[in-house]
């Protein structure tokens, strides 16, 4: 087998170790087709995914200071319609005129681009991301770093076999604040830290029904469905409402949600994976196309005497919990810290000034531009939100929703007892039939969905004696956009 292999796009659809899954990519070696970038060499940048988020990503490149000599060379999507503007907002703020491609695999073949910065469709966010290791390409790859479990370990062992720099879209990761609050929780100073919280308290509205239809002729819609199942195109598809569907997005929890999970984590010293998890929600306030719940809560376990996550979603119009919307909520021992800082001792009714302690520096200002240094550094560890990071918090949105689709309907009026009778899982219950009460929803006539109890092994990544979920831990590609089974 040669030395050095690219993935050519020949390569990416005739070889059958991408087309069969399961299957063991066959590249030897590490830093595949990989430039070496030196102090003062211009990197070179393709972005996936132009619209919205993506012109987010467009701007931060081309803002960039000109000490870190960035280019966006490449401009990647299924949609011909978005090429125009987007090429001249590059060009009005950066001078140059970058490619346009509908296809991925053109700027994996390109030998000058150094980093495929990702903002697409969740269910295209870890393949290409892993492609994109393979091919010797940095990565930026926008949160959740995958549509499933599974992918987001192979993600992550992409980027460690073949030494590439990934950086995941969280980032209050570069914040210090948040990381000085961090250290609250390590270091005791407010007792031990009971439960993390994370709100998405963020307003929905229906989208209606769209028929089928044929796709725009400018659209590919068949590289925009990837490694998702072969359908018939909606209008309810391109470009936003997708989040909405369990074949391309993750719901409003790894959605928005996905930041707030990430720091909720993240306030729980050493934190990865639970060991039991149960969501429960539904869809309320109107009927529309959409597949997935606009009202949630899930409760993460991580063993006896260690704290809890829990996390809620509301989609309909709602009142704040302890001023915070989307956002996070710490319940400490010694009192509760909402968002960056309001400090309410438990023996106390006002808030207080929180005690100070060391935060852990964050390097480079800002996500974009920590990308960016630890590209040249080639200091993993030196990353806001290394891609680890990334595939922890994305699970716990995956685990969240794997509970919540095994589950059954029940109506309100009768108590489930998978809720248990745990306090704060309870209030939070009853916190959640008061939101729904509030926006006019009959909770006597109307069932919510009781996800099931799942019990999980972090260390193998699979759940306990329960194909059923595990078997949602990944999903069925359609070839040829396929991952392997592990690298």
């Amino acid at each position: 087998m040669p030395h050095r292999t690219r993935i050519t796009r020949r390569r990416f659809l005739q070889n059958s170790s991408l087309a069969t899954i399961g299957a063991t990519v066959a590249i030897s070696g590490t830093n595949v087709g990989a430039r070496v970038i030196g102090s003062n060499d211009r990197i070179h940048i393709a972005i996936a995914g132009i619209n919205g988020r993506g012109s987010t990503h467009i701007g931060e490149y081309t803002g960039m200071k000109d000490a870190h000599n960035v280019q966006v060379s490449t401009l990647i999507d299924p949609d011909r319609r978005l090429f125009t503007n987007k090429t001249k907002l590059v060009k009005d703020k950066a001078g140059n005129e970058p490619t346009c491609v509908t296809d991925f695999r053109d700027a994996l073949d390109d030998k000058n681009i150094d980093a495929i910065s990702i903002a697409t469709t969740n269910h295209w966010h870890a393949p290409i991301t892993i492609y994109a290791c393979m091919a010797g390409k940095d990565v930026y790859v926008e949160k959740p770093c995958s549509h499933n479990v599974h992918e987001g370990r192979v993600a992550v062992q992409a980027a460690r076999k073949y030494n590439r720099i990934v950086q995941h879209g969280t980032q209050n990761r570069a914040s210090s604040r948040w990381a000085q609050l961090a250290e609250y929780a390590a270091d005791g100073a407010l007792g031990k830290l009971q439960i993390s919280r994370g709100l998405c308290y963020k307003r929905r509205n229906g989208i209606g029904i769209k028929p089928h239809m044929e796709p725009p002729k400018d659209l590919d819609f068949n590289m925009w469905l990837g490694p998702a199942p072969l359908q018939p195109y909606h209008a309810n598809l391109v470009h936003y409402n997708w989040h909405w569907f369990w074949d391309f997005g993750n719901g409003d929890i790894g959605n928005q949600g996905v930041h707030e999970m990430d720091k909720a984590r993240w306030m729980i010293p050493g934190a990865t994976l639970p060991k039991r998890i149960l969501s429960i929600g539904g869809r309320f306030g109107y009927t529309d196309q959409a597949q997935v719940p606009n009202t949630q809560i899930a409760f993460f376990d991580y063993g006896p005497d260690k704290p809890m996550i829990l996390f809620e979603v509301r989609g309909l119009p709602t009142k704040s919990h302890l001023t915070q919307t989307v956002g996070n909520i710490m319940h400490f021992e010694g009192g509760t810290v909402a968002g960056q800082g309001t400090f309410t001792p438990t023996d106390a009714s006002k808030p207080a000034q929180l005690p100070k302690v060391e935060g852990k520096k964050r390097i480079g200002g800002g996500q974009f531009t920590n990308f960016i240094m630890c590209m040249r550094s080639r200091k993993v560890e030196e990353l806001n939100a290394d891609i680890l990071e990334g595939h922890y918090s994305s699970a716990l949105c995956h685990l969240a929703n794997i509970s919540y689709r095994l589950g059954e309907d029940a109506p309100f009026s009768k108590q489930n007892k998978s809720i248990g009778d745990n306090k704060e899982i309870v209030e939070t219950f009853e916190r959640m039939k008061d939101h729904l009460k509030d926006n006019n929803i009959n909770l006597d006539e109307t069932n919510y969905r009781v996800g099931k109890v799942l019990e999980f092994d972090p260390e193998k990544e699979q759940f306990v004696n329960d194909k059923k979920a595990d078997a949602l831990l990944t999903r069925e590609y359609r070839a040829p956009f396929t991952i392997p089974d592990k690298l």
